[in-house]
């Protein structure tokens, strides 16, 4: 009881906001602020605690919901150490009653990592590994607590149902228990295990996700005696934060390789570029090239007497060329030769 007054659980929402039906969880009211009767607050975490414990015992899962700001931290920190999926940024439209397609979310993220792990973003051009990376960030943050969870869970434990009216919503259709800390605010009707408190402050939050946590982790304790198969508890706090410290120095390495490799592929080109305005364009055969008529004729005439000499225009160069072959082949056979060269200088 010393630890709910020290923690404000017994405060409520003011006067003007409240719902009826919460009437019988309230003592009464004070400077315009409901106060709530911690006595039956009391009982019902008892209740609440000893379902969780069974529940997990069997080899069940609690999903944690909290997605507003004060209770972001608690959920997630305490979900991770009883090993619970749990969803503290986003809550995604058919996250229970389109499970399927949330799963599917989840298989891409879970690939995206194996990529990422793997190098491949680097070998990919950089505006497509920037859109992957882009998405996988955007997947972690939303789906990130849910990654283990292959089925539904067996229950719901939510903090300030009106914010998570739909996870609320989808739990009730698909007959979850939901078990909720419920402010004077809240619709007790939509929960089965209620637990009147502050579910606003931040040690309130704090103090009653630990105490859920507990049930969960007690429920592991007797599950793993009894040889029940449980999921396995995630990584310490420290170990997680190590383990995405390294991540992300991985996802940096992987774009300074992307980097890299745009430069070297740029200055590749950028050299080619520059080979290819030093040497002139051979392609530029008769006259049809950049260089115009003229220089085009001086590049063909250069390049044929490179070649030979096959089609000058100087006759008798060639046929001294041919007569002097002829007489160190053949000195005997002069007509011959002299037909040759007649022929040829005709």
């Amino acid at each position: 009881m010393s630890d709910l007054l020290g923690a404000g659980v017994h405060f409520g929402h003011q006067t003007r906001r409240w719902n009826p039906k919460m009437a019988r969880y309230l003592a009464g009211e004070r400077n315009g602020i409901y106060i709530i009767d911690l006595r039956q607050t009391l009982s019902l975490i008892e209740e609440a605690y000893c379902y969780v414990r069974d529940t997990v015992a069997r080899g069940g899962t609690v999903m944690f919901v909290g997605t507003k700001r004060q209770a972001q931290h608690p959920i997630e920190r305490h979900a991770r150490a009883c090993g619970m999926p749990y969803v503290n940024q986003r809550w995604l439209g058919g996250m229970l009653t389109n499970f399927r397609t949330i799963r599917g979310r989840v298989e891409k993220m879970l690939e995206y990592e194996r990529m990422q792990r793997a190098g491949d973003f680097a070998n990919m051009p950089k505006k497509e590994a920037l859109l992957h990376l882009r998405e996988l960030a955007k997947l972690q943050r939303n789906l990130n607590g849910i990654r283990n969870m292959a089925k539904l869970p067996d229950a719901v434990f939510v903090l300030d149902t009106p914010k998570e009216h739909i996870a609320v919503a989808e739990a009730n259709r698909l007959g979850l228990p939901v078990v909720a800390v419920a402010d004077s605010n809240s619709d007790p009707d939509t929960i089965n295990y209620v637990i009147p408190g502050n579910d606003d402050a931040i040690r309130s939050t704090e103090l009653l996700c630990r105490v859920v946590a507990d049930a969960a982790h007690e429920g592991r304790y007797m599950a793993q005696r009894a040889g029940v198969v449980v999921p396995p508890a995630e990584r310490t706090p420290e170990q997680v934060a190590q383990i995405e410290a390294e991540q992300a120095e991985a996802a940096k390495a992987a774009m300074a390789e992307a980097s890299v490799r745009e430069a070297r592929i740029a200055a590749e080109q950028a050299a080619k570029a520059a080979a290819a305005a030093a040497v002139p364009d051979m392609s530029a055969r008769g006259g049809a090239g950049v260089f115009g008529g003229d220089a085009a004729g001086a590049v063909d005439s250069a390049d044929e007497a490179d070649a030979g000499g096959a089609d000058s225009a100087d006759g008798e160069a060639a046929g001294a060329v041919d007569s002097a072959d002829e007489a160190d082949a053949a000195p005997g056979d002069t007509d011959t030769g002299d037909t040759d060269t007649d022929d040829e200088t005709g």
